[in-house]
């Protein structure tokens, strides 16, 4: 039995969430996975019932299950953290250890890339440090105020995470095309920067079959929207790989295509890469093809570390099937140009599944 956790969230959360069960539960009937899915509460639906966004029970059924199916969350909207608003994504992250955030962009066959050639690449994105205030620190923000008129900011590089963010993406590009590319900014961020240079480069140094380079990531912003084509893994800091991961996205297709994967060697958590959209909430609108890439992410990643054969084959199938349903103008949601709400896109994936 494999149990995954399921997490909705909030805004389009639930609704995005039934469409990817639907297509797991197909899944499950043909390639005989023996998926159990059991339920965790978090989001403003736990600050009403518990008083926090995330509670300590939730975080224990994330570590114990096999893997966790993460809706989007509404955090901008939660109250201070003293009110119980914490931001499960960046607890979930911090508390499991989830140091790779996986993050591919492709263009899918009959809906072409925005810009440029087709794109098909990764970024393995640093997940557990960086910039961001909630995983800067032990104890208190990595953000603070000595005064009403000064911000400031820490950011946080270790050797550790950096050698194993590169890690990461060395036998992710040993498995795709053996191409990896570093974004940095060491010209200006020399100390903290050079220190993620130094741990990829001697990553790189254990990979002569992978052909490695080196971009700045403001030329790399350019470079993308001329054309994506040339790269395959990049890897990069938490932050510029927050920003690039959106942008690969949406020149690929659509961000709402987009899926992504938490992990470590030991977790893994699948969570599209958009927000939580409260504006079309409960409207039957929202595109769940992005968590839906993202949960046969984690079905493949389990497959890899279980060494099951079939789970990679219902991972592949997934894919597939969004691949058909995305190419079909008929099958597609609204906002890709289609008719289909957000229910009815679930249950054609997951008829196209279905089908042997």
């Amino acid at each position: 039995m494999i149990q995954l956790l399921v997490m909705e969230g909030d805004g389009i959360g639930p609704e995005i969430c039934a469409a990817t069960l639907a297509v797991l539960r197909a899944a499950d009937r043909r390639f005989e996975l023996k998926l159990g899915f059991t339920m965790a509460t978090i989001g403003f639906a736990a600050l009403k019932a518990e008083g926090t966004t995330c509670p300590d029970a939730a975080i224990a059924a994330a570590k114990a299950a096999d893997g966790v199916i993460l809706g989007p969350v509404s955090h901008n909207e939660y109250p201070p953290v003293a009110q119980g608003g914490l931001n499960p994504s960046g607890e979930m992250r911090r508390r499991l250890d989830l140091y790779a955030n996986i993050r591919p962009a492709r263009t899918r066959g009959g809906f072409p890339a925005r810009c440029g050639s087709a794109v098909d690449l990764v970024i393995a994105r640093e997940n557990t440090e960086g910039f961001y205030a909630d995983r800067s620190m032990h104890l208190g923000p990595g953000e603070f105020m000595p005064t009403p008129d000064l911000a400031l900011a820490v950011r946080k590089i270790t050797r550790n995470g950096c050698t194993r963010i590169a890690e990461t993406a060395f036998v992710l590009a040993q498995r795709r095309r053996k191409k990896v590319t570093a974004v940095h900014k060491a010209n200006v961020l020399r100390v903290s920067e050079g220190l993620f240079l130094d741990c990829v480069r001697a990553v790189a140094a254990r990979f002569p079959d992978v052909a490695y380079e080196e971009r700045l990531v403001d030329a790399m912003t350019a470079l993308l929207v001329r054309d994506a084509s040339p790269f395959d893994v990049i890897v990069t800091t938490n932050m510029f790989g927050d920003i690039l991961s959106d942008l690969a996205s949406e020149i690929a297709g659509s961000l709402g295509l987009a899926a992504s994967l938490n992990a470590s060697a030991e977790r893994a958590v699948a969570q599209a890469q958009h927000g939580s959209a409260p504006d079309i909430a409960g409207k039957d609108l929202a595109n769940p093809a992005s968590l839906i890439g993202s949960a046969a992410m984690l079905i493949a990643w389990l497959g890899e570390r279980r060494g099951e054969e079939r789970l990679r084959l219902a991972a592949d199938a997934i894919e597939a099937a969004l691949d058909r349903a995305i190419a079909e103008p008929k099958w597609r949601t609204r906002d890709l140009g289609g008719p289909l709400g957000t229910a009815a896109f679930g249950e054609r994936v997951a008829a196209l599944v279905a089908e042997a």
